[in-house]
């Protein structure tokens, strides 16, 4: 099966700007929020949309690295921030993809053993295939795939793009 190009750079760009936007007028009211990124293709898109938000929003952003492992999701989830941190803060949790949602549904089941303020997700392409019911509050795309196929996204300085294959 060949890769079939979902999104081009100039696509992705735009989603991200989208999204920090949707990220703002939830969030309007708070004085700082965390974006937690989902290492490492998760936690690259978080710093991008966290650069927007910087530039459209007086909200002061606190940008935090997720650490999982994906193969034993029963693994201890670290974070680059102490829980003190983002503790009676908004938090938005950030990924790529959402494939089944297991990384994201023990991404917030982190989380929530502090008290939050507010909690949402995002996600650049979701797949419309769970097998966990999760919630994508912020998404660049829906796409429904078969199980059998892949989703992709590369993130490079002048040439982000995402493909199925």
């Amino acid at each position: 099966m060949t890769a079939n190009r979902i999104l081009s750079h100039s696509e992705i760009e735009h989603k991200i700007k989208r999204i920090a936007y949707q990220i703002y007028e939830t969030f309007v009211d708070d004085e700082s929020i965390v974006i937690a990124g989902i290492a490492s293709n998760g936690f690259i898109f978080a710093q991008k949309i966290a650069t927007v938000l910087q530039t459209i929003s007086p909200i002061e952003v606190i940008l935090c690295e997720v650490k999982m492992n994906k193969q034993n999701l029963n693994a201890e989830i670290t974070t680059s921030i102490p829980k003190e941190m983002y503790q009676n803060k908004g938090i938005v949790l950030v990924d790529d993809v959402l494939n089944s949602g297991s990384t994201l549904m023990y991404g917030v089941k982190h989380f929530l053993e502090v008290p939050l303020k507010k909690f949402k997700t995002a996600v650049l392409v979701d797949r419309n295939h769970k097998k966990y019911p999760i919630k994508v509050d912020f998404k660049g795309i829906s796409l429904s795939t078969t199980s059998l196929e892949h989703v992709t996204v590369v993130f490079e300085e002048k040439d982000s793009y995402a493909v199925l294959d």
